[in-house]
């Protein structure tokens, strides 16, 4: 096959960049827009289902929230004490939730779904700058590990105060549930656990 005159390479050159340039701009308008803030609506808080997800009404229909940023202890999760002692810590983390939350509303920006078909979104007590984040807060009271960095400084303070699940052993969360994967998924139908 005979090669491309050399008058006609740069033409080509210059369109394949060009469209290329084109995706990029394309990519990082999509990226803006997926980044921008979603505004947190008010939505009645129903219950608290376990550390780290919520049943709330939006629109008079049930809706059910996973918090982002944080992975709580499973409700039926127990952990050790320091001095070796079991205690129900998944239990105590539900408890915490519920006392933050308390009996709302709750202003929450709903981003995706997960896997489990729950909301995924960012709640506080009142409003943002004011009302408390309630990941930030079950992270820093040391009732669930942090996934999001913003949260690590939080995850910390609980470790050196041995706050919450961090007064003696645990297991991750996410490894408790790959532990416990056909009981949580036999409840987690019932109490969405998971």
């Amino acid at each position: 096959m005979p090669r491309s005159p050399l008058s006609t390479r740069p033409r080509w050159r210059r369109r394949l960049r060009s469209l290329g340039a084109l995706l990029l701009l394309a990519a990082m308008a999509l990226a803006v827009w997926y980044a921008r803030p979603v505004p947190a609506e008010a939505v009645a808080l129903v219950h608290v289902i376990d550390g780290d997800s919520l049943s709330v009404k939006r629109d008079g229909l049930p809706l059910t929230i996973r918090l982002t940023g944080l992975d709580a202890v499973e409700y039926r999760q127990d952990c050790a004490r320091a001095d070796g002692g079991r205690w129900p810590c998944g239990h105590e983390a539900r408890a915490a939730l519920a006392r933050i939350a308390g009996r709302g509303p709750l202003f929450c920006a709903l981003t995706a779904k997960d896997k489990y078909d729950r909301t995924l979104a960012a709640c506080r007590t009142r409003p943002e700058p004011d009302g408390a984040d309630l990941s930030g807060e079950m992270v820093r009271l040391g009732w669930a590990v942090a996934t999001d960095d913003a949260y690590l400084p939080g995850e910390g303070e609980a470790q050196l105060a041995r706050r919450g699940i961090w007064q003696g052993d645990f297991d991750r969360p996410a490894d408790w549930r790959a532990a416990h994967e056909r009981a949580a998924t036999a409840v987690g139908a019932i109490t969405a656990d998971r």
